[in-house]
């Protein structure tokens, strides 16, 4: 199975090896050879957009506190090892949380074509306005696409900024509004969702289809035969190998 019209994504990078949304998982990926990587980001006490998925340190550092409550600096003294998953195989203290600006930086100079889904974990239009500008302010814009279980955040990111915006299943969305749909460019479906019978209804809405997470080839098969344009994995080598690109 050949179809390289279907694009590879990393999930939080390339998580199954490294720790994720961390630099090392992300410049694996690329090494790897994926079209995109899918990120989370988080606004520090201070404003800077750091790339994390939890709203706590817990999983990611083994320390206590919420992100949003630690400036960059208190932050970036934190080990982000992820102990529960790697034990101590990482926590030599050389793996940080990384600022989304030190993604774009590894980015440019690794792989300047890297696609980016980046998942609005906060709600505010503050918080929208500060992601999305960073990017602009890279150029990054039109290899991006916004998304969020939130759907007045999709809506917002699209009128406000005029974005490429992804949201999931109306049932999988927070305050989802009878026009929701309207403010998708495409939908996020996960491979159960793939492999249901609810599957047709949001076919039917005709938008591109992202689908998650897809670790063996027999879920990547599965992906490609339903039509996804784009498929995350937290392991890309098996999708990887489906499509004949390794």
């Amino acid at each position: 199975m050949t179809d390289k019209k279907v694009l590879v994504e990393a999930h939080r990078g390339f998580c199954v090896q490294y720790p994720e949304n961390t630099l090392p998982a992300f410049e694996a990926a690329m090494a790897l050879g994926v079209d995109g990587v899918e990120l989370d980001v988080r606004l520090s006490a201070d404003g800077v957009p750091m790339v994390i998925h939890d709203a706590t340190l817990n999983r990611t550092c083994g320390v206590e506190g919420k992100v949003t409550d630690l400036t960059l600096d208190q932050l970036k003294a934190l080990s982000a090892h992820y102990p529960g998953k790697f034990g101590q195989r990482f926590a030599d203290g050389t793996v940080k949380i990384p600022t989304l600006e030190e993604l774009l930086q590894l980015r440019a100079k690794k792989r300047p074509d890297l696609l980016l889904d980046v998942e609005l974990k906060q709600t505010s239009p503050e918080y929208v306005d500060a992601v999305v500008g960073l990017l602009r302010q890279y150029q990054v814009l039109d290899y991006c696409c916004f998304f969020t279980y939130d759907a007045p955040v999709v809506e917002y990111t699209k009128k406000a900024h005029g974005v490429r915006t992804m949201g999931f299943p109306d049932f999988n969305m927070r305050n989802f509004g009878p026009d929701s749909y309207a403010f998708y460019d495409e939908i996020c479906l996960s491979v159960a969702q793939a492999k249901s019978e609810i599957f047709p209804i949001y076919e039917a809405k005709g938008l591109p289809m992202q689908m998650y997470v897809a670790d063996n080839e027999q879920d990547a098969a599965i992906c490609i035969e339903k039509g996804a344009a784009l498929i995350m994995a937290n392991d890309p080598v098996p999708l990887l190998r489906v499509l004949g690109r390794l």
